[in-house]
Parts: C-alpha cells; sequence; structure tokens
C-alpha cells in the first residue's frame, strides 16, 4: 500500500492530500529513509512523522484498504 494512504487509512494523518505534502516537504520516514509519498509500506516498518517540534514513531502492524475510527488503532503501535 502507498505511504499516503496508508498514512490517512490509519488515521496517522486526517486527508491524503496533507500526507503526500507532509511526504514531499521530507518529514517522513520509512526505516530511516526519507520516503516519498507512492513508497510501498507493509508490516514490520517503521514510520517517523515529523510534526512541527515533536515526531511520532509508530510501527506498521497490517495494513488495510478502509477502516472504521475503532478499527485505525490496530493497523500500528506507537514506539
Amino acid at each position: 500500500m502507498r505511504l499516503d494512504k496508508f498514512l490517512k487509512v490509519s488515521r496517522l494523518i486526517k486527508r491524503r492530500t496533507v500526507a503526500n505534502e507532509a511526504c514531499d516537504a521530507g518529514r517522513v520516514t520509512v526505516n530511516g529513509k526519507v520516503a516519498k509519498a507512492s513508497v510501498g509500506v507493509k508490516p514490520g516498518d517503521i514510520i517517523e512523522i515529523g510534526f512541527g517540534t515533536r515526531s511520532v514513531k509508530v510501527e506498521v502492524l497490517s495494513i488495510a484498504e478502509t477502516s472504521r475510527k475503532e478499527e485505525a488503532k490496530e493497523l500500528f503501535r506507537y514506539l
């Protein structure tokens, strides 16, 4: 699954366009490397997102094309 779509489906970022812009600005890394929005994400990958002064680090647990709000928390784990 594309990185920008995963960030939206998992609700780490609200909108896909915002996720796309964050990737273009270099604020998102996958496994320690700056990632474009089109990078493929799979279970086990570590994603780090920079939000201003703080950053969020998560591990991908599973992939889903769509998810409800309750199920979105099960797609990743905070590190």
